[in-house]
């Protein structure tokens, strides 16, 4: 972990998960604020059942409103929590799952939520994805146009 660079193409981050995903949101977190990265924590404080559409709308909606820059979602598979947040105007959640998904979602597509699956992503490999999405820039050009139509 410690080998870990983070650049500051974001400001601000905000994370928030579900029960599934806490123990990974928090270790997220951790890592985070050891690198320190502003980072505000939507939830939820602990491993009791929660409602994953709950949290990932919470959260797009502080990115939209523009009050962080990008997000970061975890629940079991990380689907649920970006078909959730993608509903939200301006949002585009991504599931990464490997080094490539990760680095194309911001390049081509301009991620601005990355979304993990706590149950199919070991730990090291989901901060690497992290990592990855931080420090990756938009491409622009021809994506934009494409961005644009979404």
């Amino acid at each position: 972990m410690s080998n870990i660079k983070l650049n500051k193409i974001f400001k601000t981050a905000c994370i928030a998960s579900d029960h599934a995903g806490y123990k990974l949101k928090e270790l997220i977190k951790e890592f985070l604020i050891d690198k320190n990265v502003s980072i505000f924590d939507m939830g939820p404080f602990n491993n009791q059942s929660v409602d994953y559409p709950d949290y990932a709308k919470k959260l797009a909606r502080r990115i939209r409103m523009k009050k962080s820059d990008v997000g970061i979602l975890v629940c079991g598979s990380g689907t649920g929590m970006a078909i959730s947040a993608n509903k939200i105007k301006t949002i585009r959640a991504a599931v990464c799952y490997n080094l490539k998904s990760t680095r194309l979602s911001r390049q081509h597509n301009n991620a601005n939520i990355i979304a993990l699956g706590s149950r199919l992503t070991k730990k090291n490999l989901s901060l690497k994805l992290v990592e990855i999405f931080f420090n990756t820039k938009f491409e622009g050009g021809r994506h934009l146009r494409r961005v644009k139509k979404i």
